[in-house]
């Protein structure tokens, strides 16, 4: 049975919480496309939703079985690529795929195994600088990195990956002319929000903290 909490909504109009369970808490949190090196030379290109960000340290979630995974724990070059909201449908092709042969047992049945998963995304890989792996030509945001720590999450379900920003490259279009920040107002990244695809709306207002210079309209 849902149980209530008495509360407020933002407009201050009453209003009731009701408890629930979700089976995922994907509560809005941005893409990512992983490139990550094959034990063959080849590279992998893979989708995931789990990343935030401390200072110039990535913070990742993945699974424990995936190639991305399996890549990660011998060879620590990746590249975190965040595509615009448009390029959502490139993200769901890759969805489905898998660069692990034979396919892990929890993937069996919902995903098939694909060893080309730019072209299979319709993505054009781009040489990075620092590292190994590719990055998504198309993506505005690619940040190499290299992974610092790859450990098991506190379920042990998942690994968690703690990775350096070595370089960050970007689409001048959504960079402030004459400056080294990234617009706010040209730059949305793609939303996973619930396991539906969103961009952001409209700016609200900004933290005191922001350096950002301010662009005239």
């Amino acid at each position: 049975m849902n149980t209530a909490t008495p509360g407020t909504t933002p407009d201050g109009t009453s209003a009731a919480h009701v408890a629930v369970e979700p089976s995922i808490l994907y509560f809005g949190t941005p893409v990512v496309l992983l490139s990550t090196e094959n034990e063959n030379g080849s590279f992998n290109l893979a989708p995931m939703s789990s990343a935030w960000a401390l200072g110039h340290v990535i913070v990742l979630g993945l699974g424990p079985e995936g190639q991305t995974a399996h890549n990660l724990r011998s060879r620590p070059d990746l590249v975190v690529n965040l595509p615009a909201p448009a390029q959502w449908p490139a993200v769901e092709r890759l969805a489905p795929l898998t660069g692990r042969t034979p396919i892990p047992v929890e993937k069996r049945g919902a995903f098939r195994f694909e060893p080309d998963k730019f072209a299979a995304a319709g993505l054009r890989p781009e040489h990075s600088e620092l590292v190994r792996p590719p990055r998504a030509a198309e993506c505005p945001l690619q940040l190499e990195a290299r992974a610092a720590r790859v450990q098991p999450d506190a379920s042990g379900t998942f690994l968690i990956v703690e990775a350096q920003v070595l370089k960050v490259h970007a689409d001048p279009r959504i960079v402030v002319p004459g400056s080294q920040h990234i617009d706010p107002a040209a730059w949305s990244p793609l939303i996973y929000n619930f396991r539906h695809y969103y961009g952001l709306g409209p700016e609200l207002g900004h933290s005191f903290r922001s350096r950002t210079p301010r662009r005239s309209h």
